[in-house]
């Protein structure tokens, strides 16, 4: 396996999905390649748990 270029679907910035982090994908059993670049996955899971913490 070798580190793979995606871009992210929020901000449309290339972003490498490296070799460990498709190790970790793999034994997790997740089958999709990452969406979106660590910045807009922590963007994203914050405003989750914002919007989970107002109920």
């Amino acid at each position: 396996m070798a580190d793979k270029t995606l871009k992210c679907k929020d901000c449309g910035t290339d972003f490498i999905f490296t070799e460990g982090e498709q190790e970790f994908y793999k034994e997790k059993g997740f089958e999709n390649e990452p969406q979106r670049c660590f910045e807009c996955r922590r963007a994203r899971k914050a405003q989750r748990m914002a919007n989970r913490d107002r109920y």
